[in-house]
């Protein structure tokens, strides 16, 4: 072992205190960086892998009714590998130990082959066979919240009439990793909305359907151009009532799954930057007071024959071996966050088989970023160690310039203590450090704002959404559009004090080249239960001349008001329009067209027609209420607005739990890190001056007081400075993680400041009371040696 490795070995033990802290910053960021990829890496995978073995399809087209050799046609179109016909309806479900109805989606499955396009995986029991027309497969998430088993039976209202179904299997599709109701949902509610497979045959003939279908698949042959297929797919299906067939890239679940995929690799680059970046400045503190305090020894290696590359690369391995050490803690921790963060998302995203996967590429790149982080930590101590001249290292390192602080300039030292003038003086006279360590402790804030803010938006996005725009104690919908007749019958119900029908079609507004498949919402001009309400807080009515359009679809679309828009309608009696555009609206969720339901009627040409409603009820009468629901035939779904919130809630519950607690760890790792290098670096450069303190009669509190003062000073500094830059961040956040399916807004709560601040204070002054403990063991004598 040469001289320069056990200068290195001695050099770690005489600051093991300092290196912990450093690492346990360069762990933090590196368990972050590794379990953000590795969940990242562990979905995608399991994603390709299930869409591949499970043949989930490129294109889809929902229909009114076409006959089963139109099959045919549409696997002869060019860019067509495969197609599959099914029959798809939602029905209202009598699910027991449930008071409210259920709504299941209905999806027919060949019984005696398996379906050749988004096959079916079975978690429990079996496969459906041919002989039992009342046997299907439920999907997993709608099984265990319901507690549903191999041998239950739920009631469904098929066409009018009640069924009983004898569960045989639970499954899982690729078609539903993210099951959700419609386009418009953000949030799965598995135990008011399933997916029930049945065997083709048998709800063929419940439904009508013999020889016919109303939903189409299609995958696309290798290098076939999807909109090309689309518009044939259109083309074909236009008479028979068709909705408009739509790529993979529309198709809700694996949109929501995409997302999400793209929110956690800009998670896994921001976060861990914010840790390595203050890692790299502790490190280089570190450094440059190592080489300070360490002139002689430098002259001497040089006076021996130890030549500036030699001496420069051993300052490189101390760096090394400083993150490395962290690295090697924050990889272990970051595998199992990242367990535990896949773990978390199989709670949402539903596959056969979700594995944990890190791999080799993630590991190599992880040893790259922490090496790249300790040479340039390094750099400033190497660049000073190898331009130190022999003759000048052997001298003592020359006293600081001592000159009146800027309260002294202006002529206020008078007013203020000597340990305070002291603290000041040390601030203004080494600015740069100050800056950096105000910086890293700003940083320290932000983190815990940012991460407590993406609650406070939630809870934003819950009081516009559920207690502002829907204000409806219910919103009941039918399997298919009802006369106005419909909403007396509701109000003749139990509990019911107010009923507003709304008329709800899927549409396809087009403006150029840019096109939109969403929902056209029309309510009634005075409706109270549900307002078009915007962020500012401005009710706003549903037009009775053109359409008002959410702000975001308008972006994509690229439309202003007063322009025109082409508006495909997409139901049974297809037909195109064009409207102005009267307005828009600032929205939270969804990118949603509304007018009024009278001015939609006439745009549809159609008479007093609603797809559903929204209902005040009488709490005492709810249970009444809810039994008459599920007797009603036409009746698809029925969601209580209360129990939508409360299940929203209990969901976020879990995840703001393990978030807090491991922002609180990150926050106060980087707080005690960067507090403990500041005061030891201090300590190590002002020993001398405060043994005199202590010799000269300044008492063992006024000592601590010019040591700690300083890092209380620049704490006290960090923490308005780390709320406004995690304003900053939150901000860039949510405009990265918004999309057209939601908007996350910027909101950053006063609980979330003072949390931040309460949580920084804390951190300081543990790391406070550690120094007070060296301060009391201070050896007058040898701290006068120093330098001499």
């Amino acid at each position: 072992m040469s001289t320069l490795d056990h200068k290195l070995l001695h050099d770690i033990g005489a600051s093991r205190g300092q290196i912990a802290a450093i690492a346990l910053v360069v762990a933090c960021g590196i368990s972050v960086f590794v379990a953000m990829l590795a969940a990242y890496r562990s979905l995608e995978l399991s994603q390709r892998a299930y869409y591949r073995a499970n043949r989930f399809a490129d294109v889809f087209a929902h229909l009114t009714r076409a006959p089963r050799a139109l099959e045919a046609r549409i696997a002869a179109l060019p860019g067509v590998a495969t197609a599959q016909v099914r029959v798809i309806s939602d029905v209202s479900l009598d699910v027991p130990g449930r008071e409210e109805p259920a709504t299941g989606r209905l999806v027919s499955v060949p019984e005696r082959a398996r379906p050749r396009l988004d096959d079916l995986s079975v978690r429990a029991g079996r496969y459906l066979q041919p002989s039992d027309r009342s046997q299907v497969l439920v999907s997993e998430a709608f099984a265990n919240a319901n507690h549903l088993h191999v041998g239950s039976l739920i009631g469904a209202v098929i066409n009018g009439r009640l069924q009983h179904l004898r569960v045989v299997g639970i499954a899982l599709s690729p078609e539903f990793v993210y099951e959700i109701h419609g386009a418009t949902d953000i949030w799965p509610d598995s135990e008011r909305f399933g997916v029930i497979w049945m065997g083709e045959r048998a709800l063929s003939a419940a439904f009508d359907m013999q020889g016919a279908f109303n939903d189409l698949e299609v995958a696309l042959a290798p290098g076939a151009d999807e909109q090309a297929v689309v518009e044939r797919i259109d083309a074909l299906l236009a008479r028979y009532g068709g909705l408009g067939a739509y790529g993979r890239a529309d198709q809700p679940s694996h949109r929501f799954l995409s997302s999400e995929l793209a929110q956690l690799r800009v998670s896994a680059t921001i976060v861990p930057a914010i840790f390595l970046g203050i890692a790299i400045f502790l490190l280089h503190l570190l450094l440059s007071r190592t080489v300070g305090t360490q002139r002689t020894q430098i002259a001497m290696l040089k006076a021996f024959g130890y030549g500036n590359g030699a001496i420069g690369l051993h300052y490189v391995w101390y760096g090394l071996v400083i993150v490395a050490s962290g690295a090697l803690l924050g990889l272990g921790a970051g595998l199992w966050l990242g367990w535990i963060l896949t773990r978390y998302y199989g709670v949402f995203f539903h596959f056969p088989i979700l594995r944990f996967q890190a791999g080799i590429g993630l590991l190599a790149l992880t040893l790259l970023l922490v090496a790249l982080a300790g040479v340039a930590g390094s750099l400033a101590g190497v660049r000073s160690a190898m331009l130190l001249p022999p003759a000048e290292a052997m001298r003592p390192q020359p006293p600081a310039r001592y000159r009146p602080a800027l309260v002294e300039r202006m002529g206020l030292h008078a007013l203020l203590p000597s340990p305070i003038r002291m603290i000041l003086r040390n601030v203004e006279r080494a600015p740069l450090k100050s800056l950096l360590s105000c910086a890293g402790l700003a940083l320290g804030v932000a983190t815990l704002v940012v991460g407590r803010s993406s609650f406070d938006a939630i809870d934003l996005m819950l009081a516009h959404q559920f207690y502002v725009i829907e204000r409806e104690d219910a919103t009941i919908a039918f399997d298919h559009t009802v006369s106005l007749r419909a909403s007396h019958e509701l109000a003749a119900l139990p509990g019911v004090i107010r009923v507003e029908p709304f008329r709800a079609v899927p549409i396809r507004v087009r403006k150029g080249h840019r096109s939109r498949r969403i929902a056209l919402l029309a309510l009634d001009a005075r409706a109270t239960l549900y307002r078009i309400v915007d962020l500012r807080g401005r009710v706003l009515q549903p037009p009775r001349q053109g359409i008002l359009l959410n702000e975001r679809l308008a972006q994509a679309l690229g439309v202003r008001p007063g322009e025109r828009i082409a508006l495909d309608v997409l139901e049974s009696a297809r037909a195109t329009r064009s409207v102005r555009v009267a307005a828009t609206v600032d929205e939270l969720i969804g990118t949603t067209a509304y007018m009024e339901r009278g001015a939609a009627a006439r745009l549809l040409r159609e008479g007093p027609a609603i797809s559903g409603a929204y209902v005040g009820v009488d709490a005492r009468e709810r249970t009444a209420l809810e039994a008459a629901l599920k007797r009603m035939p036409s009746v698809a779904n029925v969601a209580f607005r209360d129990r939508t919130i409360a299940n929203f809630r209990s969901t976020i519950a879990q995840s703001l739990a393990v978030s807090t607690a491991l922002l609180i760890l990150f926050a106060t790792v980087i707080a005690f890190g960067v507090v403990y290098n500041s005061a030891r670096i201090a300590l190590a450069e002002h020993g001398r001056e405060l043994a005199v303190l202590r010799i000269l009669g300044f008492t063992r509190g006024e000592v601590t007081l010019v040591l700690l003062g300083e890092q209380a000073l620049l704490t006290a500094t960090a923490i308005p400075a780390g709320i406004v830059a995690g304003r900053a961040i939150a901000l860039s956040f949510s405009a990265a993680y918004s999309s057209e399916l939601y908007r996350i807004p910027t909101a950053v709560s006063t609980t979330t400041e003072a949390f931040a601040t309460l949580v920084i204070a804390a951190a300081a002054f543990v790391c406070g009371m550690l120094f007070q403990r060296q301060l009391a063991a201070l050896d007058l004598v040898g701290a006068l040696k120093i330098g001499e």
